[in-house]
């Protein structure tokens, strides 16, 4: 009897050390994975159990057990986070665990260019279909509610710049960090600005910086458009920007400006207003906040384009006359029809 009770555990440690090493070999060898990689989503309130079975289900894991098990042993089966996770490469089904253990979720990215309008913007997050859309059916009004900004006119207010996100990240929340980014940027610009510039407003430097985001896409040139608009300011000059007036014709811009839109009267027509419009006109980049409150040195009261998406600077009328006939007119002084 006794030598069958030493054989039956002689096989039980057999078995065990078998399984043991069965089990350690499954958990450290890389996951049968397809060569694409592969996406895996768990949900909230999801158990050990169900996520164990989807793993299994989508060839992640070949034994399922092992893996339940392996997360008890670990003391890991109840820190399973939900989210998207992107399974790639030589991965084991422990490292697997690991990686859902860590919340680390699948990113996606939503580009906001500089200059782009509101309405742009809301375009862009209502295209994204891994955001959740919660605006649909928001007025600007509403929205700028939401975000505890009643007052404010929703354009320039947002950070243009490259924002990452979890699936099922809502519209406003993404909006939100835009909204803050830009706030926290425009105090901090402004608290260090130059002095006597003639901007007496955070908001008032935000006016102007979209205005020198909507005149050239030349990073470096932006400091000297911004002195331009900052000298004809300080002299009561009108700023006779083209940008203002087509963001005040709205839907009636169809790609170019008359002279009779010129003439029209528009709270946002600085050839027929002096000092800044009443809002934003787009949404501008920190550069351009940045050259607003720190503009160049310099007396330049006119700029035209001069090719290659850059200008030409002139500190009085008749050298910006001469900058015209040359740079827009091929040289011919008789087609000349005053300012430009």
């Amino acid at each position: 009897m006794r030598r069958l009770i030493r054989v039956l555990l002689l096989l039980l440690i057999i078995l065990a050390v078998v399984t043991s090493a069965l089990f350690y070999d499954h958990i450290s060898s890389p996951a049968p994975l397809p060569e694409e990689g592969v996406v895996i989503t768990v949900p909230n309130g999801a158990t050990l159990g169900r996520v164990a079975r989807q793993l299994s289900q989508e060839g992640v894991i070949e034994k399922p057990l092992y893996w339940k098990l392996l997360a008890r042993i670990t003391g890991k089966a109840n820190q399973i986070k939900a989210g998207e996770y992107e399974l790639s490469g030589q991965v084991s089904p422990s490292e697997i665990l690991d990686i859902l253990v860590s919340g680390k979720s699948l990113q996606y990215s939503l580009t906001i260019p500089e200059g782009w309008t509101f309405q742009q913007m809301l375009m862009a997050l209502a295209g994204k279909p891994e955001i959740r859309q919660t605006l649909e059916n928001a007025d600007t009004k509403e929205i700028m509610h939401q975000l505890g900004a009643e007052d404010l006119h929703p354009e320039g207010r947002f950070l243009p710049e490259t924002y990452f996100f979890t699936r099922n990240t809502s519209d406003l929340e993404i909006l939100r960090r835009s909204f803050v980014a830009m706030q926290e940027l425009l105090a901090k610009e402004w608290d260090n600005r130059e002095e006597d510039l003639p901007l007496a407003t955070p908001d008032e430097a935000l006016i102007l910086a979209s205005i020198v985001e909507k005149e050239t896409g030349v990073a470096d040139e932006r400091p000297m458009i911004a002195a331009v608009f900052i000298n004809r300011l300080r002299k009561g000059m009108r700023l006779q920007t083209d940008p203002t007036v087509i963001y005040g014709m709205g839907d009636r811009y169809k790609g170019n400006i008359r002279k009779k839109d010129l003439q029209r009267d528009t709270p946002y027509n600085t050839y027929t207003r002096k000092g800044l419009p009443p809002t934003p006109i787009a949404l501008p980049a920190a550069s351009s906040i940045h050259a607003v409150l720190h503009p160049a040195q310099s007396d330049a009261l006119y700029f035209v384009a001069s090719g290659g998406g850059r200008h030409y600077f002139s500190t009085t009328y008749e050298e910006h006359k001469q900058a015209v006939i040359k740079y827009l007119l091929n040289g011919n002084a008789a087609r000349y029809k005053g300012d430009q």
